[in-house]
């Protein structure tokens, strides 16, 4: 599956369809994010139940604040709308394999109640 561009209009949209959905933050003149992309660009054909998006922080400067994105590459990985993993730096490809096996992984009503344990007041 091939990435997708994000904009503001688009990306809790996206985020929210449900499934998982790795966001690469990056710019065109970022040398790592040059790194990066060929490894993210590979995964994402890897792995077809997986949309995999980017957001580029030079012409989206609103949605990367709101982020709160300093520094790139910033990965986010969701999953049913839930923000999982969220970590700057270029990943190397076993790295990257890694992550999503574990997200893949992951029990999300499990997640979902620990959430809710978090969110809930004190007794």
């Amino acid at each position: 599956m091939a990435t997708v561009d994000l904009t503001l209009e688009t990306f809790e949209t996206t985020i929210n369809q449900g499934g998982i959905t790795l966001v690469d933050f990056w710019a065109e003149w970022c040398g790592p994010c040059k790194m990066f992309g060929p490894i993210f660009e590979k995964a994402s054909e890897s792995h077809p139940d997986v949309k995999f998006a980017k957001v580029d922080t030079e012409a989206n400067q609103e949605l990367s604040g709101m982020a709160g994105i300093s520094s790139i590459p910033t990965l986010m990985i969701f999953r049913d709308g839930i923000l999982l993993f969220n970590q700057a730096g270029a990943l190397p490809a076993p790295a990257l394999e890694d992550i999503i096996g574990k997200v893949k992984e992951l029990d999300m009503d499990a997640v979902r109640a620990e959430i809710a344990k978090q969110d809930s007041p004190e007794a």
